[in-house]
């Protein structure tokens, strides 16, 4: 290995071979490119389930599944429970017939959010360029950082992975390249506890797995791959844009491109938000309840779009009144779980409502966020709320429709009052 780069994960070095002279490690790195490329994507192994076992080390060499109870869903499972067929979604009475023997734990979010919250502020010590991506995976750009930590970046990272290991409990995947979409798809090949670099040899490497691999090709686009006769990345990877565009449509170049390992964006910092809220001021005072409710609706539908463009859930809703003489009424109640879908929102700014409209004429209304969670916290469903899951793939839809054909595309009966 004395030819190209090295770096033993597990002490730092630059060791001449396998294993380790100074350690006796066998986890060794080993790239043209390992000291020169700069972005990476960081993935936590099992987060919710590692977390647990942290804080219950009797649990460390045990099958735990997160999830509601059963029926409810599996959040996310251990690695030793996944080797027994348990996956994230899958239904919990499937999951326990699989893995019999597991420790089931309903999610403490909370804590999930604390420790998350914690591993971002370390990150932010390798670099500002820090963007978080869901509740336990980030993005970050570590050039011109080698002053500063007196090492590459590749280096920084193990050192950084350590650090997590051992202080935390948790350990994380890295991917190491270019651009964000090859350290992603990186962090992904060496899970867990894994460290994969992705240079100028990406477009070969990736070139015969297949094209599930690629962010965006779902069950329906593989269909419709297959049906082209691609099946493989590197078939997508040798098609022109013209060629793209005649068998895929518009986005057919993206696709190509990806598959090629082409990405430009940027890894873009993303300053926590305090608040997210909407409110409305009426033409004329409002006292009738049918009338605010319909106001408040939109309103839901508003925050709730503005909580998952803005990557966040409310972990409570605040209600927010002004009477027609400029009083100020405030009232807040705390959700069971995180939520983005306007539905949930509504129903407790609803409860709240319904105990202020007494007939007083009022000449505001608004609903906010009380307190901010990631939004891949938000309805992932349990015993109490099965149907969560099912809402929030739909209001996915109805967010693509939107997206397409405007916000009127589609609505629901309860905004009629205002149409």
């Amino acid at each position: 290995m004395s030819h190209i780069p090295t770096l033993c994960r597990d002490c730092g070095q630059s060791p001449a071979a396998t294993p380790c002279q100074s350690c006796g490690s066998v986890r060794i790195l080993a790239h043209p490119q390992l000291f020169t490329l700069t972005v990476a994507h960081i993935d936590c192994d099992a987060f919710y389930a590692s977390v647990e076992k942290a804080r219950n080390p009797a649990l460390a060499t045990r099958p735990v599944i997160i999830g509601g109870g059963a029926r409810g869903v599996v959040t996310t499972a251990c690695y030793i429970a996944r080797l027994s067929g348990v996956h994230s979604a899958m239904p919990m009475f499937k999951a326990r017939k699989l893995c019999p023997d597991a420790t089931i734990i309903k999610p403490d979010m909370a804590a999930y959010a604390d420790v998350a919250r914690r591993l971002r502020n370390l990150m932010r010590t390798l670099t500002p360029l820090v963007q978080p991506l869901s509740i336990d995976e980030a993005a970050l750009d570590l050039a011109g950082t080698e002053q500063l930590h007196n090492a590459p970046p590749a280096a920084t990272l193990a050192r950084f992975a350590r650090q997590v290991e051992a202080g935390f409990g948790v350990t994380v995947s890295i991917g190491l390249a270019a651009n964000r979409l090859l350290a992603k798809l990186a962090a992904g090949r060496d899970k867990p506890r894994g460290f994969a670099v992705l240079g100028d040899d990406a477009a070969r490497l990736l070139a015969p797995e297949p094209v599930t691999l690629l962010p965006g090709v779902g069950p329906a686009q593989t269909r419709r791959l297959a049906a082209l006769g691609l099946t493989r990345v590197g078939q997508l990877q040798k098609l022109t844009d013209r060629e793209a565009r005649t068998m895929l449509g518009d986005e057919g170049p993206l696709l190509a491109a990806r598959a090629r390992g082409e990405d430009a964006r940027r890894v873009t910092p993303v300053t926590a938000a305090k608040s997210i809220s909407a409110e409305t001021t009426f033409t004329d005072d409002l006292s009738a309840r049918p009338a605010l409710e319909a106001h408040l609706w939109r309103l839901s539908e508003r925050l709730a779009g503005r909580l998952r463009s803005s990557g966040h859930a409310a972990c409570g809703v605040t209600l927010k009144l002004k009477t027609a003489t400029f009083a100020s009424r405030t009232r807040t109640q705390r959700l069971p779980q995180p939520t983005a879908l306007p539905d949930t929102l509504f129903a407790a700014a609803q409860t709240l409502l319904a105990r202020e409209a007494d007939g007083t004429p009022f000449r505001l209304i608004g609903i906010g966020a009380s307190g901010l969670a990631p939004l891949a916290t938000a309805d992932a469903g349990d015993l109490a709320d099965p149907d969560a899951a099912r809402r929030r793939a739909r209001q996915g839809a109805i967010d693509g429709l939107r997206a397409r054909f405007g916000d009127a595309v589609i609505g629901k009966g309860r905004g009629r009052l205002l149409s």
